[in-house]
């Protein structure tokens, strides 16, 4: 085998597992995205419930308005 084959065969196998770290990145932002998703959701609905749960505290003069 020539130098310049070794060479290419190489190159090919550096550019394999950078395509699939390509593809493994991709995978992990949209799993990411997904997440920060999810997370700004519950945030809100727990900002919802914490209102609620102060204007029924006030109602029942649980605490002072």
């Amino acid at each position: 085998m020539s130098t310049d084959n070794i060479i290419l065969e190489h190159l090919r196998a550096i550019r394999a597992s950078l395509d699939n770290l390509t593809q493994d990145m991709l995978e992990v932002k949209g799993r990411l995205g997904t997440l920060e998703q999810q997370y700004a959701n519950l945030s809100t609905r727990l900002d919802r419930i914490d209102l609620r749960v102060s204007r029924i505290e006030k109602r029942l003069n649980l605490v002072e308005a």
